[in-house]
């Protein structure tokens, strides 16, 4: 079978079983700050394992799109060197909740494996949950039960807590697993060492490929098990490894999931897999990674600088590096395997297709700009080289390793490589130092003890009622403790919210609590998986009380103006630049609106000026909000709704229109009864924040009044200033081609005087000992004179070895000049020279063994610079 029909044979056997066929959440996780990528198929439902919400249907299955680099599951530095871990990795999967449990979990996929797949029974092994004394729980005698049903006893393995204990994260939902593994070996090596051996010892041909998860616990903080509500099944079977079972291959990279990645690679780069093992990595490195890269973009994550972007950036990063140094890629080229992956998932997975040109694009972009910082690390690293062989060093600093693969992007395992081309070591002892302290750092900064829940009033579901309501009657349902840099918060559940908690870009509502005439305020709100979480930095004295939840009017109020505004503006964008135009992130508070978009060039002024003009004809319309909730999804999208890429819709959505036929979006923020209560916008700003992304700031109401105000006030003052001119842009214009005559002609007078300078100089040049030796202090009116005047007298004096101690406007700085041929008779290196001299004037700086330059704070010093200067000579 090819992997398609690997695929479409799972759902369709979980189909037939009764299980909804679910779409793969986005790869990115957005409302849970416990996890930063979706690692595993059930974070989708974890809030249904909880008990927080209730499912549409009690049996699910999909392949679900996971990210295994970050956190407690961690597979980067393995990725290519092994033949079976992955970054992005397709996780097939069947839910119960709360319906079937282990018995039909086991004989289902023993159905599965052997019957509809054809897998030889004897090749399978499975283990079982042995128990754990530190966390009080038996054998799983129940699953052990079921298994010999249908398979030989000694077929089946106790497992320890490490192997057959699942858990999603250091807290949530939990339990007991049991995996099944497959023995790929050659028969002849199973005939000398049976499989049952390496179950679970990293063997790449004795490998799990499916993990039965029985959830019955959830892991809290305090590292006590708490028994869930109901019981519910979570399965998890690794796509790639399943199709190197069933297509008998010995490596997850020979089967048709990556060989046409594989052969596009390797014929770019002119080799041919299999024959160098360096190669071989390489290639498996850049056909894993793209795929992590390009469906990450899909998901709304573009590669930054910071949270999950930098993850994407990381993998991004290696992939490039791994194909600069072993494959000489050194121009962009990962991005033409995203055609190759459209077409192998357009009909999975239909977000890439949708979105290809975007992807490929900021892909390309992203290596341009890496290769380019590579090139850049490349010269710093020859300059050091150059400098050390000058000193006669022989170890390149730790902390120089460490900026090397901070700042340029540059591992380590590539420094020493560059290093011992040259003959150097690199202080590896001294890397790890500085390693330590960066880590130790972020430790400290991310610092945060999340308290459990503590109950105060049962309930169920939480009611929203802020579309409607500014304030209800509320209790609160349970609260816990978050420590972080010292202090303590606290976050409330309440059982019926207006408090709009933060989602979509736009940020939570604030206000307070009040009852019994004591005053708790809500400084934030936010939302974990689909819960409402209040945010106060103190409880309430009697936390059974009935409160006033009551949101801050006004800050809603200016909030809804820019959150509609958003709308506006996406339509414009649209109407003006195009339908390639899509949402790629937004921030939307009390103050102003942030909107980035897809968008591959600087947005002219005139382009500019008429979508501001689109925008407030839209608002002066007073075009009246028309809301629909509880949309079917397909119904939604009929009626032409925009919906973003990356965000998870569930079956019922709601629909924001302003005027059916200009904007038409999926949202579940907050916005105003009709346009004209925005009153004005007025774009701030328009940039660059990632490849092929732009973001427009733009303010309204009485920020975008008071904006107008301050630059006609403004206008006014320059108008006074130029006593009132009747053409203001004809009077500035006059007055900057005044400035630059004047520049010019201060520039042909400063030229005139450093001439005068050189020739004063050539004068004092004197011979000592074959050398021609010029020490001398300066003044001078530019720092740029300096450079010009050393150049010069190098040209012209033979033999020189000067050093000019200038006093530029008030600053020292020290120019050392060395001609060519002193530097190897005489030993002499102006970049170490000038080191040792700029100590004098409490300052540093470096250079060429041929010219050097130096800064610093102490004019004082200059006469001890010269002084030291004739002791060196």
């Amino acid at each position: 079978m090819d992997s398609r029909s690997i695929r479409k044979k799972f759902l369709e056997f979980f189909k037939d079983k009764g299980h909804q066929i679910v779409p793969s959440a986005p790869m990115v996780n957005k409302n849970d700050p416990t996890l930063m990528f979706t690692n595993a198929g059930m974070n989708q439902f974890k809030d249904f394992f909880l008990g927080n919400k209730k499912p549409a249907y009690l049996r699910a299955t999909d392949t679900q799109k996971c990210l295994r680099v970050s956190g407690k599951h961690n597979d980067l530095e393995e990725v290519g060197l092994d033949t079976y871990h992955h970054t992005m990795f397709e996780m097939l999967g069947n839910w119960s909740f709360g319906d079937y449990f282990k018995e039909e979990a086991i004989a289902w996929s023993w159905e599965l494996l052997t019957e509809v797949y054809k897998l030889p029974k004897e090749r399978l092994y499975v283990t079982v949950f042995g128990g754990d004394k530190g966390d009080q729980l038996d054998i799983d005698h129940d699953a052990y039960d079921y298994w010999t049903k249908i398979i030989d006893k000694e077929r089946i393995l106790y497992g320890s807590k490490k192997d057959n204990f699942w858990e999603m994260g250091d807290t949530g939902p939990c339990g007991p697993c049991s995996e099944i593994h497959i023995d790929l070996r050659p028969q002849e090596e199973i005939d000398k060492e049976p499989g049952k051996d390496l179950v679970n010892e990293d063997h790449p041909l004795v490998v799990e490929i499916w993990n039965l998860v029985f959830i019955e616990f959830n892991r809290q903080a305090s590292g006590e098990l708490v028994s869930l509500p109901a019981k519910h099944i979570d399965t998890g079977m690794g796509f790639e490894r399943l199709c190197m079972a069933i297509q008998n291959k010995t490596s997850n990279y020979d089967t048709d999931v990556f060989t046409p990645l594989i052969d596009y690679v390797c014929k770019k780069a002119g080799i041919t897999y299999g024959e160098n093992k360096a190669n071989d990595i390489a290639v498996r490195v850049i056909s894993d990674h793209v795929r992590a890269i390009s469906f990450a973009v899909a998901d709304g994550q573009l590669p930054s600088n910071t949270g999950a972007g930098y993850v994407i950036r990381r993998i991004l990063r290696r992939a490039v590096r791994y194909g600069y140094t072993f494959l000489k890629q050194d121009a962009p080229f990962i991005y033409e395997l995203v055609a190759i992956l459209v077409e192998q998932f357009h009909d999975v997975f239909p977000e890439l297709k949708a979105q290809e040109d975007f992807v490929a694009k900021v892909i390309e972009q992203e290596e341009a700009s890496f290769l380019r910082t590579l090139e850049n690390g490349l010269k710093k690293l020859d300059a050091v080289t150059e400098q050390m062989k000058a000193d006669g060093s022989q170890v390149i600093e730790g902390k120089l390793a460490f900026e090397l693969y901070d700042t340029y992007g540059f591992p380590l395992d590539l420094t020493s490589l560059i290093a011992r081309e040259n003959g150097f070591t690199v202080d590896e002892k001294g890397f790890s130092a500085e390693m330590q302290v960066q880590k130790s750092r972020s430790k400290a900064d991310a610092a945060k003890e999340t308290g459990d829940w503590n109950v105060v009033n049962t309930g169920e579901d939480v009611e929203f009622i802020g579309y409607d309501h500014l304030e209800s009657k509320s209790r609160i349902l349970r609260y816990r403790t978050i420590k972080q840099k010292g202090k303590n918060i606290y976050q409330l559940v309440l059982d019926k919210t207006p408090f709009y908690a933060e989602s979509g870009g736009q940020v939570g509502d604030k206000g307070y609590l009040e009852a019994d005439g004591e005053k708790v305020h809500v400084i934030d709100t936010k939302k974990e998986n689909d819960l409402i979480i209040h945010i106060t930095d103190r409880l309430p004295a009697n936390l059974e009380a009935e409160f006033d939840a009551i949101v801050n009017v006004q800050k809603r109020a200016l909030t809804m103006n820019n959150h509609s505004a958003t709308h506006l503006l996406h339509a414009a964008l649209r109407q003006v630049l195009g339908n390639h135009v899509e949402q790629r992130g937004s921030l939307v508070n009390a103050d102003v609106l942030r909107f980035d978009f897809s968008h591959f060039q600087k947005l002219t002024p005139e382009e500019i000026k008429e979508i501001e003009k689109i925008v407030n004809r839209k608002i002066r319309e007073n075009i009246p909000l028309v809301e629909k909730r509880n949309v079917p999804i397909e119904e939604a999208k009929s009626m032409g709704a925009m919906a973003l890429f990356g965000e998870k819709y569930g079956d019922f959505v709601r629909v924001i229109t302003f005027d059916e036929n200009y904007s038409v979006e999926l949202c579940g923020g907050t916005h105003v009864k009709s346009t004209g209560q925005i009153g004005l916008l007025k774009i701030v700003s328009e940039g660059s924040v990632a490849a092929g992304v732009r973001r427009i700031e733009a303010i309204t109401a009485d920020a975008a009044e008071e904006y107008v105000n301050n630059q006609l006030e403004l206008i006014e003052e320059v108008k006074e200033l130029l006593k009132n001119p009747k053409d203001l842009k004809a009077a500035v214009g006059s007055l900057v081609e005044q400035r630059n005559k004047l520049e010019k002609e201060i520039e042909a007078l400063h030229a005139g005087e450093t001439q005068k300078l050189k020739q004063d100089l050539i004068g004092k040049v004197k011979s000592e000992s074959g050398i021609q030796v010029l020490i001398e202090k300066v003044s001078l009116p530019a720092g740029d004179a300096l450079k010009t005047l050393s150049f010069e007298l190098k040209n012209e004096v033979e033999n020189l070895f000067m050093v000019l101690a200038a006093d530029i406007e008030g600053k020292p700085q020290i120019s050392v000049v060395v001609a060519d041929n002193l530097i190897k008779e005489k030993e002499l290196n102006a970049g170490a020279i000038v080191r040792e001299l700029a100590k004098e004037i409490k300052g540093g700086g470096g250079g060429q063994p041929f010219f050097a330059t130096a800064g610093g704070k102490d004019l004082s010093g200059l006469d001890n610079v010269l002084e030291k200067a004739r002791e060196i000579i």
